[in-house]
């Protein structure tokens, strides 16, 4: 394919891409194929010679399509949103055109400093504290992470590392495997899986604790349990809060957890993965208040501010903590700019050596949807879970099992585990909308969240009569 083709092909693809988006909602939101339904519809082997574009393309349609969970259709509520807009479509063309692996400045200097002022950017949207931006003379800053699991990884082995190096400064004697044999981390029972994973891989114990009765961590239970602790000897050294918790977008009480965490010498991270787009809003920054108090704070713009994955942008109070961890310099990666202080060399704060030029998603969405528009978009989201928590209010059949405070809300049919299950193997089955559940407080909850861009409150009124037609005939069925 020559340039003049691309041309072509590339005006071709954009109007399929426009067309699958415009019309997404005609497509069936889950696909109905079961597992290896793919392998027989494409050869053993990779093709011998060149095939046409069209051949390709047609494929699409007969291949992929038919086992795509459609994620930006108005009619899936399932999991949280992935964001998708068109700015952020044509900025990753652009980085997929431009193609740096942008590991350090020298590597490709916009891709790096472009990232620095972009997270500055989203952090000033948040009012995060100026502790945590770098363009302020601080000792913080921001980077971009492809999920919200790996800056989690990243802090814990930060934290890791810190109080090692604290505690051998003061007792040489002890080795890091000693050290790390009595290290324990703390989260929520409500937390998200990646925490506890992040302790696996960390090579440290993940303790839960138990949240109250709005599945919220508070201060007293991380004290009670931190003391406790130490009387057995071990050393409290991390702690996960969540804000917006995945099964029912709770929050931890961080102004209480907080100064805890602070008079402990504990690292405090925070995760908003789901939550921290709506920050941006005035109304809902205070659920924020108490990031004072935090090293670090994390949360996932590909979610919910219109920026496509992956996009995962963390932020610490002082860079050193993170770059002092994972800090490597072979010859083939120095630079003659390394050393002056005015550049960041991002491959000191993530896992894997390449990275991507993902800020250009982040400049493309600020710049063409402002943040007005941003702000717009999250309160439209919101006012569509109120609209769907109202009219559940108004059925006696139905419960609300958590607070809507974001733009999701978790219900039930009054009765037993088995009845919402029933219903929502019936609501799924029928692939005309798509929720996945939770457990809260050992009863089986139905997750509606509100995802696609596109949705409006017509999708939300017929997702609404298709639940209760599904209701209605299950509860007939029931004897009486």
């Amino acid at each position: 394919m020559d340039a003049a083709e691309f041309r072509r092909r590339g005006k071709e693809m954009v109007d399929y891409v426009a067309d699958y988006v415009e019309n997404i909602e005609k497509r069936q939101v889950y696909p109905d194929v079961e597992p290896g339904y793919l392998r027989p519809l494409i050869p053993d082997e990779a093709p011998e010679e060149a095939e046409n574009y069209e051949d390709v393309v047609k494929d699409i349609e007969r291949v992929i399509m038919p086992g795509v969970t459609h994620w930006h259709s108005p009619y899936f509520y399932a999991y949280f949103p992935t964001a998708q807009s068109f700015p952020a479509m044509l900025a990753d063309m652009l980085s997929g055109a431009i193609g740096c692996i942008g590991f350090s400045w020298a590597a490709s200097p916009a891709c790096t400093e472009l990232e620095t002022v972009m997270l500055d950017w989203l952090g000033k949207m948040l009012k995060l504290p100026e502790d945590f931006l770098a363009g302020t003379g601080g000792k913080g800053g921001g980077v971009i992470q492809g999920t919200a699991s790996e800056a989690t990884l990243m802090v814990l082995l930060a934290a890791r590392s810190k109080i090692v190096k604290l505690i051998q400064a003061d007792h040489p004697d002890q080795s890091e495997a000693d050290i790390t044999s009595k290290l324990v981390a703390y989260t929520s029972d409500q937390a998200h899986s990646s925490v506890e994973r992040a302790g696996l891989i960390g090579g440290v114990r993940m303790k839960k604790i138990l949240s109250d009765d709005k599945f919220s961590v508070r201060g007293d239970a991380l004290q009670r349990i931190i003391e406790e602790d130490r009387a057995k000897g071990l050393i409290p050294f991390f702690f996960c809060a969540t804000l917006g918790t995945t099964p029912s977008c709770a929050f931890d009480a961080i102004t209480e957890l907080g100064p805890v965490c602070n008079a402990e010498k504990i690292w405090m991270h925070i995760d908003a993965a789901y939550a921290g787009s709506a920050f941006i809003c005035p109304e809902f920054r205070p659920l924020l208040n108490g990031v004072e108090f935090a090293d670090s704070f994390n949360f996932n713009p590909h979610k919910w501010l219109l920026v496509n994955f992956d996009c995962s942008t963390l932020w610490v109070r002082k860079r050193s903590d993170l770059i002092g961890a994972f800090k490597m310099e072979p010859l083939y990666l120095k630079h003659d700019h390394q050393e002056s202080g005015l550049v960041t060399d991002y491959r000191h704060w993530q896992i894997p050596l390449g990275r991507r030029f993902r800020s250009l998603k982040l400049w493309f969405v600020f710049r063409m949807y402002g943040l007005k528009g941003l702000q717009a978009y999250i309160r439209k989201h919101i006012e569509l879970a109120k609209e769907f928590e109202s009219l559940l209010k108004a059925d006696q059949r139905f419960e609300i099992s958590a607070d809507v405070v974001l733009a999701l809300v978790c219900f039930r049919l009054k009765g037993s585990n088995e009845l919402n299950e029933t219903l929502l193997k019936r609501i799924n089955s029928t692939r005309k909308i798509h929720l996945v559940p939770c457990q809260l407080a050992d009863k089986f909850v139905l997750r509606f969240a509100v995802c696609a861009r596109t949705t409006e409150s017509r999708h939300i009124q017929e997702a609404w009569s298709h639940i209760c037609h599904l209701a209605s005939e299950l509860l007939q069925e029931l004897p009486h």
